[in-house]
């Protein structure tokens, strides 16, 4: 690997981007008045940068590279230094997208101005609709070898859903036919304390089966008063060579969420009259009873067989069975600003359960054409979703009294009636089909196209619904052409598409909601593709969006109170800067840095800016360099200015809730006794910055973590 030496004290991004180890020529010297500098070379193993071929997008097996979209990979070991236990924790410190709460339980997600509800488990897509309820955010990432990142319409795999991005977790394979593996020991802030064991050998004696076993388990309590959690995952996995040309991947896994004094909702943001509240951090509307329990169970088996030419098929199938188990309390209104008095209380009890059936196949190989070696997958998925959501009736409701002294000791109701009030049945199927031609050693063409059925069925709060889409196709193109052996000149357009059961004034369902991502890019690696950078515009729209229709007369004898016309929707536009990989041997980075505006056209010609409950502006900094057993890292989540509008209510007034710009700055140290024995410390939000992770859902508000530390033991063997 060759870098720069010496490397300068400060690089900033945009001069990252554009850095290219060339020498400089006896003239060029002669120009600019400077000595040639000069290169030394070493190998390295890149811990940030994932080189091999990746499905995410396209299913055709393609680098970073040579994939004509914007992807981002948080590695293991940037998960490991950055400490991220969560799926959120990843999203919150991943390129080009965030995260907000509604509540201590559920997290949305939002890319390029929409919401993110694409998600793939070892490129196999599947159906998280409304699954926030089960705490799907909250997924431990000890189950995963990495997590990828699509921005954009992923349409051509995943099927329906908004151009935002996908979600792709990789899990960890049984890949060591020797005896493997770690186990860690972390304390933290808030008494929480956590052990982790990730476990892997051959299972016979010449390694052909092979078995690997995680475990963690998590508890402790919460910077919000009298809330808690405890944590349990297991997973295990066996891979088995079935022949030269045949593996076979058989496991599961169970992660099982239970916290305490769950809040439901957030901290009222006015008081009574119209003031602005200002709570401690530790402040929560949860009682000692509240709880949001969730538990997730995934049986699965891969198939991969190698066939003559380089051809290759994938079989893939994964059942998942996630439930809940909610006791919840919901505060309302203004307070008082002295007396503490006002709000109201309404109890509510929850349980859920979501069988779901996933299944996969991929053909992929090589052909030949005019002289030239092409690229093509065939695949095809389908999902099915039993989604069963049930209520209970309480009885009675104490008052709330006076906030400022709540201290979770709301007496719970007796509970009763337990009855479904949602059913529902989702069927989605997919044939897709997607080719890179070589045009020339520099140019190269992707094609692709989606064919998708989706249904859905059943009830919900005693509405009967029954609509479907047939037929849809979804395509997809890109182009990308070789600069240099380092450079890289792209563009695509991919699309995407959401279903919707609004109806027009005939009674027929509209058509989907159609997403179009337009993406230009420059995609560049150095240091034998140890350290990538990519610059993107792009430009992503949702069109037949639907919008009540202004010539409607409401017909009572129909049944009919309501009709719609599909209009343009949103509109984003905005850019991209990433960095990530190795400046040197001992010093890695990942950087971006995103930028977008999402607007929509009002019906009186105006431009509209939505979705700002999420950020258009993010910065994301993170960077360790290795001093022989001493490993040193710091960075920061920078994010623009947020906002939402809601009603006062206390005046009743329209009002605005926004968060101001803020840094998050975080740093981390790591000492390696010996070869198998490590220590690291992680700090959290360094200067104990005071921010919102939510702002105006249900016209409330609530904190972020403030400073937290955490201390790992790790022994690996």
């Amino acid at each position: 690997m060759k870098y720069l030496k010496p490397v300068t004290a400060s690089v900033s991004l945009s001069s990252a981007l554009l850095l290219t180890p060339v020498s400089l020529t006896a003239q060029a010297e002669e120009a600019a008045g400077t000595e040639v500098v000069e290169l030394e070379t070493f190998s390295v193993q890149a811990e940030y940068v994932v080189n091999e071929r990746l499905d995410t997008a396209t299913g055709l097996g393609l680098t970073l590279m040579e994939t004509p979209q914007s992807v981002s990979i948080l590695t293991a070991g940037q998960i490991q230094d950055q400490n991220l236990r969560s799926l959120t924790d990843v999203v919150n410190n991943a390129a080009g997208i965030s995260s907000k709460a509604f509540d201590s339980s559920r997290n949305a997600f939002s890319a390029r101005g929409f919401d993110v509800t694409n998600y793939q488990i070892d490129g196999i897509p599947v159906t998280w609709d409304g699954g926030s309820s089960a705490g799907e955010t909250q997924t431990d990432t000890a189950l995963y070898e990495r997590i990828e990142i699509v921005r954009g319409a992923t349409g051509l795999l995943t099927g329906a859903g908004h151009p935002s991005a996908s979600i792709n977790l990789v899990r960890k394979h049984a890949d060591s036919k020797e005896l493997s593996g770690y186990v860690s020991a972390s304390s933290g802030r808030w008494d929480t304390r956590s052990i982790t064991a990730d476990v892997g050998s051959g299972l016979n004696s010449d390694g052909s089966i092979r078995g690997r076993f995680v475990t963690s388990y998590e508890d402790g309590e919460s910077y919000v008063d009298y809330a808690a959690n405890e944590k349990s995952v297991f997973y295990g996995v066996v891979d088995a060579d079935l022949g030269d040309n045949t593996t076979i991947s058989l496991g599961a896994s169970y992660q099982d969420n239970k916290p305490t004094a769950s809040q439901w909702g957030g901290l009222p943001i006015f008081f009574s009259d119209g003031s602005l509240t200002d709570w401690d951090r530790s402040q929560t509307v949860g009682a000692d009873w509240t709880y949001w329990a969730t538990d997730h169970t995934t049986l699965f088996a891969n198939l991969e067989h190698y066939f003559a030419e380089g051809w290759q098929l994938k079989l893939n199938a994964n059942k998942t069975e996630s439930t809940s188990d909610m006791r919840l309390l919901y505060l309302y209104g203004a307070p008082d600003p002295v007396t503490g008095e006002g709000m109201g209380a309404s109890p509510a009890r929850f349980d859920n359960r979501r069988t779901q059936y996933d299944v996969g196949a991929r053909l992929s190989g090589w052909f030949g054409l005019f002289g030239r070696q092409h690229e093509v997958v065939l695949g095809a998925t389908r999902s099915i979703q039993d989604f069963d959501y049930y209520n209970w009736t309480a009885d009675s409701t104490a008052p709330v009294g006076n906030f400022f002294d709540w201290d979770g000791s709301h007496p719970q109701p007796q509970w009763s009636n337990h009855y479904r009030f949602s059913d529902q049945i989702t069927i989605q199927t997919g044939y897709f089909a997607a080719t890179r031609l070589s045009v020339s050693d520099e140019l190269k063409v992707v094609l692709g196209s989606r064919v998708s059925d989706w249904e859905r069925t059943g009830q919900n709060y005693g509405t009967e619904m029954d609509y479907s889409e047939s037929g849809v196709v979804t395509p997809y193109a890109g182009v990308l052409y070789d600069l240099t052996s380092q450079h890289t000149l792209y563009a695509s357009y991919t699309e995407i598409f959401q279903p919707q059961n609004y109806q027009d004034r005939n009674g027929e369902y509209l058509d989907p909601v159609t997403g179009k991502n337009y993406e230009l890019g420059l995609k560049s690696r150095f240091f034998d593709d140890n350290l990538h950078a990519t610059a993107t515009l792009f430009r992503t729209q949702e069109d037949d969006v639907a919008i009540d229709d202004p010539d409607f007369v409401p017909d009572p004898e129909s049944n009919q109170l309501a009709a719609y016309i599909a209009a343009d929707g949103v509109v984003t536009e905005g850019y991209e800067l990433e960095l990530v990989g190795d400046l040197s041997e001992q010093w890695q980075i990942s950087a971006s840095y995103t930028r977008f505006e999402a607007t929509q056209d009002d019906t009186d010609g105006s431009l509209n800016t939505v979705n700002t409950r999420f950020p258009g502006e993010l910065l994301r900094l993170f960077t360790t360099y290795r001093w022989d057993r001493l490993t040193l890292g710091g960075g920061v989540n920078w994010e623009g200015r947020s906002y939402t509008e809601v009603t006062n209510t206390g005046t009743g007034e329209p009002a605005t809730v926004e968060q101001e710009a803020y840094a998050l700055v975080n740093v981390m140290a790591r000492y390696r006794f010996d070869e198998r024995l490590s220590a690291q410390l992680n700090v959290d939000n360094l200067f104990d910055e005071t921010y919102y992770s939510q702002i105006g859902f249900y016209t409330q508000l609530a904190y972020g973590e403030p400073r937290n530390v955490t201390a790992t033991l790790k022994y690996q063997f």
